[in-house]
């Protein structure tokens, strides 16, 4: 039996992604998650991992360098945690994929949580590679 997707975040790790995504206004923030992972329904955020917004147009785009983000894997893996999913923000746009998340999305069944300052939400979608598109899930805090 498939669950509706789920990703559990602390409410610390939250308010840190909040935090970053005010103190970059107005580019784009982006990060990984880290914890206990189900590809079909709770996974489940123990940590995140920040890193720098490389992207050409860091106002409307996100990308984590790939040395970086492999450095984060390989933290991750020290620690015992799986790879969760991704986050980043749209300082000035909806809690939804763009058309730019869509096309760039690499890892299936991982969480990509977006938050947003205008409107102040977050919203968490899980990548369907099969079916290319994204799946929304409920963000639960603990």
């Amino acid at each position: 039996m498939t669950l509706d997707p789920e990703l559990v975040v602390p409410t610390a790790v939250r308010d840190a992604i909040l935090e970053r995504t005010r103190d970059g206004h107005p580019e784009e923030i982006c990060g990984v998650f880290g914890g206990e992972y189900d590809p079909d329904g709770r996974s489940r955020a123990r940590s995140q991992y920040p890193a720098a917004n490389v992207a050409e147009t860091p106002r409307t785009r996100y990308r984590i360098d790939p040395e970086a983000q492999l450095e984060i894997f390989e933290r991750l893996e020290e620690r015992g945690e799986e790879i969760v999913g991704f986050y980043h923000s749209h300082p000035r746009g909806p809690p939804r994929p763009s058309e730019t998340d869509v096309a760039q999305a690499t890892w299936p069944d991982r969480s990509y949580l977006i938050v947003s300052l205008e409107p102040r939400e977050v919203g968490s979608w899980r990548w369907r590679a099969a079916d290319d598109r994204f799946e929304r899930e409920a963000v639960v805090l603990e």
